[in-house]
């Protein structure tokens, strides 16, 4: 159990105040000790990308401390001083420490939310996102993210909804963090909308659906909250029944079993006697597929392909059999 001279230190992302709130007096009653005075409390975020976590750690970025007290703060802060090449970040208390972590994430919501909705204006007039957004990003104070097919994991999600809940609590409507929630959350919906639409406007009927990518983001086998696994869940419930899932990662996702689908590693089979073609992950392994490749291996006269992710490179050679469209990219 935790003894005098002990410092505990909270990374996981939590609500404001928990630290402060929870944390502390959980440990002072259960060990008869007192923070500060016996043991140190520190919050200090977690700040990795999975797949590289010890490099982010110790070569990446700042770590960011903020102590229950001036004596955590300062001892946490030399511990991680001896290894995090990139220095120490100290905030005044956990709670300032705490909100960061989170508004990290809320950034990164509210711009996608913003490249999702830019996304479909270019679509729908005629534009090509990806060039708008290499033009305005050169800029420097133009950041535009990439839009696709919404937002998972258990990280960006969460902590808008950390976020809003505070807010709440004193009072105050985050309208823009809202909306881009809303907007992210609507993405799966939009995603199979643009399937029906596509395939009413080439008349197609009983037709068979490959997917592409189960996980939250690509090079990962991670399916919380997955966006990929909502669109498959709509088209279900749709009553959509002819579909074939790959994904290089997942090996199994019980949100798909429990509908009766596995998932095929072996990415010819699932192409064979496609229809129409969703990308929905951003697998490395999508990015050497090619136009050609795919509708070629569907073995049909003619395909669509919905790009969500935006994997492929060759729309200028694209066969005469394809019908292309993505998100922020037009119909060709």
């Amino acid at each position: 159990g935790l003894k005098r001279g002990d410092i505990v230190i909270v990374e996981s992302s939590v609500p404001p105040y928990t630290t402060r709130n929870i944390v502390k007096p959980v440990l002072e009653e259960s060990s008869g000790l007192k923070a500060e005075i016996d043991f140190g409390l520190a919050y200090s975020p977690e700040r990795i990308y999975i797949g590289r976590a010890v490099k982010d750690i110790e070569e990446n970025y700042p770590k960011i401390v903020g102590g229950i007290g001036e004596k955590s703060a300062e001892v946490v802060k030399i511990l991680y001083e001896v290894f995090v090449k990139k220095g120490v970040i100290l905030l005044p208390d956990t709670v300032h420490a705490e909100f960061e972590k989170l508004i990290e994430g809320v950034y990164r919501d509210v711009n996608i939310a913003l490249a999702n909705e830019i996304a479909e204006i270019c679509r729908n007039i005629g534009l090509d996102y990806d060039l708008i957004r290499m033009a305005a990003n050169s800029q420097p104070f133009c950041h535009l993210h990439k839009p696709g097919v919404g937002v998972g994991g258990f990280c960006i999600p969460l902590y808008s909804y950390f976020i809003i809940n505070t807010a709440k609590k004193n009072r105050i409507d985050p309208l823009i963090i809202k909306t881009a929630r809303k907007i992210n959350e609507n993405m799966p919906e939009k995603i199979v909308n643009l399937v029906e639409k596509m395939a009413k406007e080439h008349g197609l009927k009983d037709f068979r659906i490959a997917i592409l990518g189960v996980a939250f983001r690509g090079g990962i086998d991670d399916t919380r909250l997955s966006p990929a696994v909502a669109i498959i869940k709509k088209l279900y419930e749709k009553g959509y029944r002819n579909m074939a899932v790959n994904d290089p990662y997942v090996k199994y996702c019980g949100e798909l079993e429990n509908l009766g689908l596995k998932i095929e590693r072996n990415i010819g089979k699932v192409l064979r006697n496609a229809d129409i073609i969703l990308i929905t992950t951003d697998h490395p392994e999508y990015f050497s597929l090619s136009l050609r490749k795919v509708y070629s291996l569907s073995g049909k006269d003619f395909i669509i392909v919905i790009d969500g992710k935006h994997v492929f490179k060759d729309l200028s050679e694209k066969p005469k059999g394809i019908k292309y469209i993505g998100v922020g990219k037009p119909a060709i």
